[in-house]
């Protein structure tokens, strides 16, 4: 028995949900570079002089929770309006 196509199974619909992922996360990339970089500015008004070890901490601690918090968030927004959640669930 076959399942029909919807949500991601339909190739077209999938290529649009991701188009529209990609397109959004170079969205929070900016968004993430924008954090870090107030980030930088605020340790160097507070602290002064950074040393390398701090701004590669900060780049990596603030863009990569900016990040990761993105990806995770659209692709729970993916996955529910592309009714794949529904598919998940099983039931008619």
């Amino acid at each position: 028995m076959r399942r029909p196509k919807g949500g991601l199974n339909d190739p077209r619909r999938a290529a649009i949900a991701w188009a529209h992922y990609r397109r959004m996360m170079r969205w929070m990339t900016l968004a993430a570079l924008l954090a870090v970089a107030g980030a930088l500015v605020y340790l160097g008004w507070d602290h002064g002089t950074l040393t390398l070890a701090m701004v590669v901490a900060t780049v990596g601690g603030v863009g990569g929770a900016v990040l990761l918090a993105a990806a995770l968030m659209l692709l729970a927004f993916m996955s529910s309006g592309t009714g794949h959640d529904d598919e998940a669930d099983g039931r008619p």
